[in-house]
Parts: C-alpha cells; structure tokens; sequence
C-alpha cells in the first residue's frame, strides 16, 4: 500500500513499526530479568544465620582447660561454609602448652541436597561429616563409613549470641557409645 494511501485512512506504518518494536523490547527485556534472576545464587545458608560470624569460647575436657576462636563464614560467593577454629591449651605439669587449628568446609551434596562437612587439622585427622541442622541446633556427625571412631561435634543456641559446644567420640569398637571429649561455651564476636 503506498505511503500516501496509508496516511490518508490513518494508517502510519511508522506508528505500527515503533509499536511493534516497542513492544518486543519489553518482552524481552522481561526475559532477560527472569533469567537474570533464576541465575542469582540463592541464600542456602540463610538457615545457618544464628551460628554465622567470629566465636570466641572457653571449655575444659581431656585436653585440658583452653580457649580459642572458630568461624563461620559463606565463601567461593556463597557456595560453601568454611569454619576456621583454634583452641590454644596452657602448659601443665605434664604436657607442654599447645594449639590446635583446623579448617571445615560444609556444603550440599550436589546430588541430594543434603549438607555434608569436611574436616581437616594439623594433628593429621581427617573427618567426612554428616550434617544436621535444626532450630538452635547444629550436630556434625562423622560418616558411619569411614573406619575408626565416631565423632559428634553439636552447638547448642544458648542465647542471641551464645552457644554451648560439645565434641564426642565413640570408640571403633562401640560406635554408638559417644563420650565427652570437650565441652566449651562462646559467645559471638562479630557477625559474618
């Protein structure tokens, strides 16, 4: 149809043209969005927030009376837990004074969504845990698998920014029998 005839029945091809392509820029800009957004990471640690940040504690138990400091912080932009931990132990009449540190990365399982924990420190222990979540309580408990002792290790919401931690074993040859190993208290020194 020719320009003149177009115009003459108020038809501006034009109009159309710039309504159309008007339109096709919103509809895709609204896809972009969407998909923008489902590329998001997502908060997977947002149930974890009550035991996020720096712990200072004290406790007592077979390796003696100590303090130290552990961690939970998100890192690699979300995708895992880290926890850092140091305990220092004072010298007694029968053993020297010392530290331990150890490093624990959580994450979820990529295939089932269950939150798993890794554990490695400098006496040369490396522990697989199982992890559970629920409420104020957070209880790491070592692979049934992996030959050797089982280890507990739980904290316990005592209040906004206290909790009591507790690290059990179990012998090889009693798996199910958790005794104390230590007991500490901590309170939040900074949130993460």
């Amino acid at each position: 149809m020719p320009l003149v005839s177009c115009l003459s029945l108020g038809y501006n091809p034009l109009a159309l043209r710039e309504g159309i392509l008007y339109r096709w820029t919103i509809a895709l800009l609204f896809l972009a969005s969407l998909a923008a957004a489902e590329t998001q990471p997502q908060n997977r640690w947002a149930g974890w927030e009550p035991f996020l940040g720096s712990w200072q504690g004290t406790g007592s138990g077979e390796p003696g009376q100590g303090g130290g400091e552990f961690s939970f912080v998100p890192e690699l932009q979300g995708a895992v837990l880290a926890r850092h931990s140091y305990a220092q132990y004072p010298a007694t009449k029968d053993k020297p004074a010392y530290r331990h540190d150890d490093l624990m990365v959580i994450y979820a399982d990529p295939v089932n969504g269950k939150t798993h924990a890794d554990y490695w420190d400098n006496e040369g222990h490396v522990i697989h845990y199982d992890v559970e979540l629920s409420g104020g309580k957070l209880v790491f408990l070592s692979d049934a698998a992996q030959p050797g002792p089982r280890y507990r290790l739980t904290y316990v919401k005592t209040g906004e920014d206290a909790l009591k931690l507790t690290f059990e074993i179990a012998p090889p040859n009693d798996r199910a029998s958790f005794r104390t190993y230590i007991e500490a208290s901590a309170r939040r020194k900074a949130p993460h």
